[in-house]
């Protein structure tokens, strides 16, 4: 296909495709699908070769959350049937981490719900940060705490923290159907202010909810031009007891072509599966790897994954390695982006071609297979298992 030729050639050279280059990787068809991950593999291995980073999250403070985001089962109203505790005690919360470290993790997420830290959480969350930097040498940390204010992303990166992760979850235009309680701004307002400290930022989206494939393009644009060092994918988990719990969207081909379409519009980024991987890419797990290379290890924050034996085994199995701790993650040149084409990421792309110039002509993306929905009769509810075991329990975590 001269389309995936053509983003090949452009991922190689980290070149901005156009939006209709990725309304076109999202319309491609069934049949096409493993030309669509051949090609947006051969980005993959460019940047990051065969290696596949570890990543292993930590529930600070699980449930009672405040803001209304529909997808969300710690969210204000819901009645999801999840844990609920409030904030581990930093020796709880490093053990937690300790188990996805012996798993292979190289990096712990922490995170809590609410809005965003007070001064006396970020004290906190700083304490358990210096606790696990202590405990696990070389090991990386990313705080996840919902927005900032002033002067907290400088004292968590004072703390040891590596990472700020703040997803903008989905399109500007349709960020008000999802969430009313703060704003698409809000989240970009946070992101620079991670930046802005020294943090290494980590945004990414929700896949799922019932956006168009254009508001999929649209908030993987916004995040390109954010520019942060990692994106996780998430595929929304329709619990019981939300908004979206009857929204069953994704089919495992679908989303192999999103994944194929994040990494098209950012080649050298750090792409996470994160969330609803087991749920929606089901047996087709592996052929996500040839597009992303880091997956979350274990159980997420109020479901559980499947063992972290059956990662590290699929890993294995699809001719991948796990990335080591002694190994950077990035390529080399992100370090020294210089912001312009040539010497910098081309992060900050615009309409058509972006900052690297004009995009040449594609066909226009036929009309329109849109991916099979799975309507509720055919919702994988089986699939969806809600966290009771690891942070805020007494049995052993999964990792």
């Amino acid at each position: 296909m001269d389309l995936l030729n053509t983003l090949v050639d452009k991922g190689l050279r980290r070149e901005l495709p156009s939006r209709e280059e990725a309304l076109a990787v999202l319309a491609t068809s069934d049949d096409e699908i493993l030309d669509v991950v051949a090609a947006a593999g051969k980005v993959r291995r460019q940047w990051f070769g065969r290696r596949v980073k570890l990543n292993y999250l930590v529930n600070l403070k699980s449930g009672l959350c405040p803001e209304d985001c529909s997808y969300c089962s710690q969210r204000l109203g819901s009645t999801a049937g999840i844990l609920k505790y409030t904030w581990l005690k930093p020796d709880e919360a490093s053990k937690a981490a300790a188990a996805g470290v012996a798993g292979g993790a190289k990096r712990v997420c922490l995170v809590a719900s609410g809005r965003g830290p007070t001064d006396r959480d970020v004290t906190r969350v700083s304490e358990t940060i210096e606790t696990i930097k202590e405990q696990n040498e070389g090991i990386e940390v990313c705080a996840c705490l919902g927005l900032l204010s002033d002067g907290q992303a400088e004292r968590l990166r004072t703390a040891g923290a590596d990472a700020y992760n703040h997803n903008l979850n989905t399109s500007e235009g349709t960020y008000g159907k999802i969430t009313t309680t703060h704003t698409f701004e809000d989240r970009v307002e946070t992101v620079h202010q991670a930046q802005a400290a020294g943090l290494s930022a980590c945004s990414g989206l929700i896949a799922g909810m019932g956006e168009s494939a254009e508001d999929l393009v649209d908030v993987v644009f916004s995040l390109r031009e954010l520019d942060p060092d990692s994106v996780p994918v998430n595929f929304l988990i329709p619990f019981e007891g939300t908004p979206l719990a009857k929204e069953w969207h994704l089919t495992p081909q679908h989303c192999l072509r999103i994944l194929a379409m994040v990494r098209f519009v950012c080649p050298d980024v750090e792409v996470r599966i994160a969330g609803g991987r087991e749920v929606h890419l089901r047996s087709l797990q592996p052929l996500a790897l040839h597009l992303a290379n880091s997956i979350f290890l274990g159980d997420y924050l109020t479901s559980e994954g499947q063992a972290g034996k059956a990662d590290l085994d699929m890993i294995a199995d699809a001719g991948f390695e796990v990335e080591g701790a002694d190994t950077t993650t990035l390529p080399e040149h992100r370090a020294d982006a210089a912001g312009s084409c040539g010497t910098g990421s081309c992060g900050s792309g615009g309409e058509g071609g972006g900052v690297c110039g004009s995009a040449p002509a594609v066909p226009a993306p036929q009309e329109a297979a849109e991916p099979a929905v799975a309507v509720e009769s055919g919702a994988r509810t089986d699939l969806v298992t809600v966290r009771r075991r690891g942070a805020g329990t007494d049995l052993a975590p999964n990792a």
